[in-house]
């Protein structure tokens, strides 16, 4: 009974840890699950060899999940100034994006 009680409050403070991340872009949510599964893992690898996988789970899961947060969120921001364009439209990163070009002008130079 002891050890459910463990695995609950571990599972909880993984979810809530995921659950309210520092910044909320989809990079960021999805690093932040993906830091709290890949931190969980490892720490529970790490715990197992001290006979505490769950606390070491727990720990990683926290660890991981702050981690994996802020490596999203850079991507976040660097996905956003990157979509603003030179002028700070939409565009390409450079330019702003003004639509196709006009028609070339008639051969000869003479606008009928």
């Amino acid at each position: 009974m002891k050890n459910v009680k463990r695995l609950t409050l571990a599972l909880l403070t993984t979810l809530s840890i995921s659950s309210m991340s520092c910044t909320s872009g989809p990079n960021a949510q999805t690093g932040t699950v993906l830091g709290a599964l890949g931190g969980a893992g490892l720490g529970g690898i790490i715990g197992h060899q001290s006979g505490r996988g769950l606390e070491g789970a727990a720990i990683g899961a926290g660890l991981g999940a702050l981690g994996g947060n802020l490596i999203g969120g850079a991507q976040d921001q660097r996905n956003y100034y990157n979509s603003q364009g030179y002028y700070g439209g939409q565009g390409n990163g450079y330019y702003r994006n003004y639509g196709p070009p006009p028609p070339p002008p008639p051969r000869g130079g003479y606008y009928y």
